[in-house]
């Protein structure tokens, strides 16, 4: 059994990591190629390319790369024709890999499951129509969404978000965390800028003076930064004279290594965060951290997604929950005062966000197995009914 993955982002390599480990388990001879980051490499996978180069968003980030991108996909559709794959498990990306999918399809037979479904229930609702086309099955990490592809003519199964499986933060790994980085008692707010190298360079100047405006009058605070190592470097340049002493959690050399125990101790030791909008709300709503989601796109993006919205919020927490608990600071609303304002509002009353938090955790627990377990069961069962 021969499957090509395509990974685009830190999140989709993680879940290919586990997606990989369970069918292993599953299909013991199973042989992969693809694309994908460390936590695949791991798993065995030699990336044709790095990944980091599909870690784009928005229209302004795609237009000056897309000849490169154009490349790439040639070089990807290639490269599953000559691997003669029995499937293309297409991770998140969408953009990326539904052009894949398409030129794939011109070419080929070879089935393709999409893993992650597009918000198409959000936004731009005539992807449906293109993927439809290309795609032969979904998996979705939330249960409201196979309605919305099963209306469009796909097959669609939920199999589960992957935050159900992963450990709970606790209070003895926050008290490990603290320890480790003689943080005391002091107050811990956690900075999630994204990973994305553009998402950041927008994101990193409105929360440096959403800080300065908060630690003013919470000087007691300290500042911790988890990151990734695509942009390591460059929040380590920025940061450095930001207020509250920040602790990088990364992979450098210099910096504070960013392990699993590490991470899930930030996130129970933070008592509030400021968070990009994307996953890492399901992450702080499992901690139980109050958090603020902030989000900048370029003007264009930002006018064409306020015209294509189809809903009034863009966190998971709010969606899953059914509420609009979770402040939101957006667009033009992404600004240093006014994202101190929604600090200063959760730090006033940080347990008027825990009711809704774990509302959205339990939606996502209600009859699902473990996701990467699921989610390769779906893909043996598809397999063998095509044989």
């Amino acid at each position: 059994m021969r499957i090509f993955l395509l990974a685009g982002e830190p999140s989709g390599d993680r879940l290919g990591a586990a997606l990989m480990m369970k069918l292993k388990q599953l299909l013991p001879e199973i042989k992969f190629e693809g694309v994908g980051g460390h936590a695949m490499a791991s798993e065995g996978l030699i990336s044709q390319f790095p990944m980091e180069e599909l870690s784009l968003m928005g229209l302004t980030e795609i237009l000056p790369k897309y000849f490169r991108l154009r490349r790439r996909i040639h070089e990807t559709v290639s490269a599953i024709i000559s691997m003669n794959a029995d499937l293309l498990v297409t991770i998140d990306s969408p953009d990326f890999s539904l052009r894949v999918a398409k030129r794939l399809k011109s070419q080929s037979n070879i089935p393709i499951i999409h893993y992650v479904a597009p918000t198409i229930w959000a936004w731009r609702p005539k992807r449906a129509k293109k993927m439809v086309k290309v795609i032969d099955h979904v998996l979705a990490l939330f249960p409201f969404e196979p309605p919305y592809l099963e209306a469009a003519g796909m097959q669609c199964d939920y199999v589960g978000h992957p935050i159900i499986s992963e450990p709970v933060p606790n209070a003895d790994d926050a008290a490990k965390f603290r320890t480790r980085n003689n943080l005391g008692d002091a107050p811990i707010i956690l900075v999630l800028p994204g990973s994305r190298s553009k998402e950041v360079s927008r994101l990193l100047k409105p929360f440096g003076d959403a800080l300065q405006i908060f630690l003013k009058d919470h000087p007691q605070f300290r500042v911790v930064i988890p990151t990734v190592s695509a942009v390591e470097d460059f929040i380590k340049s920025r940061c450095a004279n930001w207020p509250g002493s920040p602790i990088i959690l990364a992979t450098g050399d210099d910096s504070i290594q960013l392990t699993s125990d590490n991470k899930r101790g930030a996130f129970a030791a933070a008592n509030i965060a400021l968070a990009a909008s994307g996953t890492v709300s399901l992450e702080l709503a499992a901690s139980k951290t109050p958090m603020v989601i902030g989000y900048k796109f370029s003007w264009i993006t930002w006018q064409i997604i306020k015209r294509m919205a189809r809903i009034n919020t863009a966190t998971l927490v709010n969606i899953l929950s059914d509420s609009r608990s979770i402040p939101e600071c957006f667009g033009s609303e992404c600004s240093g005062e006014k994202i101190s304002r929604k600090l200063n509002e959760i730090w006033s009353n940080p347990n008027a966000q825990i009711d809704i938090m774990d509302l959205a955790i339990a939606r996502l627990k209600a009859d699902c197995e473990t996701p990467s377990l699921r989610a390769a069961q779906v893909i043996v069962a598809y397999l063998g009914e095509r044989e």
